[in-house]
């Protein structure tokens, strides 16, 4: 009898607690007075972390605009004609030979009198570098294009020259730019390759009351031989490193007091996440210590395992979502604050910390709506669909990478979406949408019949049967799911072990009176909703 007695006790004790655990934040405090310390830090947390991410985003977007205006700048300073608009992925054309000199020389000169032209803040590399100009190239052979009868040895030699900036202010340029060097044969030229390292600082940054940031450009610009036709396309890459500047002296105290205040701001944010953090990873524990409560009664008593579904009920998929915001949003703002203190400069790096942390944090909102019966649906239909779309999307993708493929191999020559698989499975993914389908019709050359009577059928066959098979069958999936929730929440869901256990618990009662709520805590549930388990 006292075993028994201990047993219902511990039965009694057990489920009040799950009942407790599978309460939302509202229920709790009515039921305990348990103030939702995590729910007023989630929505703490969601104002901070936004308003950090527009700080950092409304800064990068200044670095962001400093790379691509110099970029541009650089273009117009060392492309000879360059109009303004690359063309395709590059940025112009050259088509004779002494446009290919001209060009050539053109660098050599801008890059020696950049101080006199440039309008921007920029210098030479002080490390000893200079311009180096290398030239890639085929050995020696002979071309008989009229008879057929090509020489050509296929093995590739490079040469390089380095013109340093003191050297092209002095009177030995003209004896290196008139060497053999410069003497090139065309028809066993491959590439020439001009690069060179420049300096330059970020005024505008003051203007929005941050400290300046020092910049590296490395620039190359390449003259690609490589195909032979007649046409020499030149490109221009341009690879820019922030630097930490180095004694720098700003006057006004106006620029360190908002870096300060900015600072402090993100410190704050880093203790917000810090305590979300501890609370959600304290819930975590808790709720798998209820979990080997729940596993070992349930031995005890009815002497058999609990089930993969029931014990998956413990795990909250949003607290471990929370956990991993919380970490990266510390790591970003870390970064962010060394970065500010112009310490580091790993604004990729900070931007993806920041931006995926802030997605998260919103993501995690639904959990709260979905206590809320009319969105609770929508969350279920998302779970439950899930699993069969991934399964339908892996069929799906074997005939989309199919059709990518074909694709590719047949209509790449002749047209300019299908010239690479990127571009192919992007286009496709475009038409499936429903985007540019009459260019895509259109562009095809009609150089081959049957090419261009292949593409009809490609395109046709694609879009019917993606967008009035696939997709709709995709939609069938989702709309079935939904269905089988609202028709689970009116005649009531597939009980479990866990759901059989929790159904008389109904009378257990706590001890705290009722008392009346705050603005917060206003969602309250009907009472027909009490048997209902929040899936986590």
């Amino acid at each position: 009898m006292m075993a028994q007695s201990d047993l219902d006790l511990k039965e009694t004790a057990l489920k009040e607690d799950l009942k407790f655990y599978f309460m939302n934040p509202c229920d709790k405090y009515r039921a305990r007075h348990q103030i939702p310390w995590k729910l007023a830090l989630q929505i703490l947390k969601i104002v901070m972390v936004t308003s950090q991410l527009v700080f950092f985003g409304l800064s990068n977007q200044l670095v962001v605009s400093f790379k691509e205006e110099n970029t541009v700048a650089f273009k117009h300073l060392f492309l000879k004609g360059y109009s303004g608009v690359d063309e395709d992925d590059y940025s112009c054309s050259i088509y004779t030979q002494q446009d290919a000199y001209d060009s050539i020389f053109y660098v050599i000169d801008q890059y020696r009198q950049l101080k006199n032209i440039s309008l921007g803040t920029l210098g030479y590399e002080h490390d000893g570098s200079g311009l180096k100009i290398c030239k890639q190239q085929y050995r020696k052979g002979g071309m008989l294009p009229s008879n057929d009868k090509p020489n050509i040895d296929v093995s590739t030699e490079t040469d390089c020259i380095t013109l340093k900036p003191q050297e092209l202010a002095g009177k030995n340029t003209e004896v290196k730019l008139n060497s053999s060097f410069f003497n090139l044969e065309f028809y066993r030229l491959i590439q020439v390759k001009i690069s060179f390292k420049l300096k330059g600082v970020a005024l505008q940054t003051i203007h929005a009351r941050e400290l300046p940031d020092c910049y590296a450009f490395q620039n190359t610009i390449t003259f690609n031989n490589r195909a032979h036709s007649g046409k020499i396309k030149v490109y221009f890459n341009s690879d820019t490193d922030i630097q930490e500047c180095k004694d720098w002296h700003i006057l006004g105290s106006v620029l360190q007091k908002n870096s300060l205040y900015i600072l402090v701001f993100d410190g704050f944010v880093i203790l917000n996440c810090l305590a979300s953090l501890i609370l959600c990873s304290r819930s975590v524990v808790l709720a798998l210590r209820l979990r080997q409560r729940f596993v070992n009664f349930f031995l005890e008593k009815y002497n058999r395992c609990v089930s993969y579904t029931d014990r998956m009920e413990f795990i909250n998929g949003w607290y471990v979502l929370v956990i991993i915001s919380d970490v990266m949003t510390i790591i970003g703002s870390i970064l962010k604050m060394e970065i500010k203190a112009k310490n580091l400069t790993s604004y990729d790096v900070c931007s993806i910390l920041l931006g995926t942390s802030t997605l998260f944090v919103w993501v995690g909102v639904i959990r709260y709506l979905g206590y809320f019966q009319t969105y609770n649906v929508l969350i279920l239909t998302m779970q439950a669909s899930l699993p069969k779309v991934l399964r339908f999307c892996c069929c799906a993708g074997m005939i989309y990478l199919g059709y990518t493929f074909c694709g590719w191999i047949v209509l790449g020559p002749y047209h300019e979406k299908f010239e690479d698989l990127n571009t192919v499975a992007e286009c496709l993914f475009s038409l499936v949408n429903g985007d540019d389908m009459f260019a895509t019709f259109a562009q095809i050359q009609q150089k081959s019949m049957l090419v261009w009577i292949f593409s009809r059928l490609y395109l046709y066959s694609f879009i019917i049967l993606f967008i009035y098979m696939i997709l709709s069958l995709f939609i069938a999936l989702i709309t079935d799911a939904y269905d089988t929730i609202k028709k689970y929440q009116q005649s009531g869901f597939l009980a479990t072990d866990l759901h059989e256990f929790l159904k008389d618990c109904g009378n257990v009662s706590y001890r705290k009176e009722q008392t009346s709520m705050p603005s917060i805590c206003c969602c309250r549930r009907r009472q027909s909703d009490d048997n209902l388990i929040l899936i986590n």
